[in-house]
């Protein structure tokens, strides 16, 4: 969480930077600047994302030195979840303040003929950056973990995807139906990357050992 909220710290520092010194009366180049922005703060993110799997990796290290075993207490594939949970909750936590920001008036939500379902599509919105982070997090630990550099880019491009998507906001369905079918072919690979298969799933459904 504290990796996401340094990104999301220079992140927002640059393109702050960036709109301060441009004409806020050029509304091409504040839309430009906005696309810019939403872009480079999603790199940052992965940047401290493999930054945060290096400094994992020398902390395993460190505890198979300490250990009696030569085997750490907890593998890559928990930090990497733990990773991606940490990421996608804290993206979540800040995507509710600015909601609960825009809730607080005046006005009436479509009251202009605006959508009215803003909140509940922010909501699931937000719902599904979180689970995306989570899967996010194996899928690129995974890729670090051996080398398998298209795993690292099929992350940043859908990560480049999902928030892009954004844009096509107030039509709504250009964003959600997108992020959550790239959410579902990201918990099915996530899954099979974990050691899942569809025996152990029909086992599951069916409770059975």
């Amino acid at each position: 969480a504290f990796f996401w909220l340094v990104s999301l710290l220079l992140s927002s520092l640059i393109w702050f930077i960036a709109v301060k010194a441009s004409d806020p009366r050029d509304e091409p180049l504040q839309k430009g600047l906005l696309i810019f922005g939403v872009m480079f703060s999603v790199l940052l993110q992965e940047a401290f994302r493999f930054l945060y799997y290096k400094l994992l990796r020398k902390a395993i290290e460190g505890l198979v030195a300490l250990s009696e075993d030569g085997c750490s207490p907890i593998s890559i594939q928990q930090m990497a979840y733990v990773a991606g949970v940490g990421f996608g909750l804290m993206s979540g936590a800040f995507s509710m303040i600015n909601l609960l920001a825009d809730a607080l008036g005046p006005g009436t939500v479509g009251i202009h003929g605006d959508s009215q379902l803003y909140f509940l599509t922010s909501a699931f919105m937000t719902m599904v950056l979180i689970f995306l982070h989570t899967f996010w997090g194996i899928l690129f630990f995974h890729g670090c973990e051996h080398r398998r550099w298209w795993e690292i880019t099929a992350v940043v491009v859908m990560h480049l995807a999902v928030s892009g998507s954004t844009f096509c906001n107030p039509l709504y369905v250009g964003s959600l139906v997108p992020s959550y079918l790239l959410m579902a072919a990201a918990a099915a690979w996530a899954y099979l990357l974990s050691g899942g298969s569809a025996q152990n799933l029909r086992r599951f459904l069916l409770c059975k050992s």
